[in-house]
């Protein structure tokens, strides 16, 4: 294994657990937004937004884009 598929590797994990950090504290804001009646929609924007991300980080592989030939 080659020095570059190895440092593909460790970023592509860092990139995932960024995502589900990310997308965890979405949630969270989400949530406390949603408490007052009068933030509920941005709330609720914010709050599937982040669980979006959540799920994304956890379940969706990130590959570059495969070149097209004709």
């Amino acid at each position: 294994m080659s020095d570059r598929t190895a440092l593909q590797g460790v970023a592509g994990f860092l990139e995932h657990i960024a995502c589900v950090i990310v997308g965890f504290v979405m949630m969270v804001a989400g949530l406390g937004l949603g408490v007052t009646l009068v933030m509920l929609p941005f709330g609720l924007v914010i709050g599937l937004a982040g669980f979006g991300l959540f799920v994304c980080g956890l379940l969706v592989r990130f590959e570059p884009a495969k070149e097209f030939r004709s």
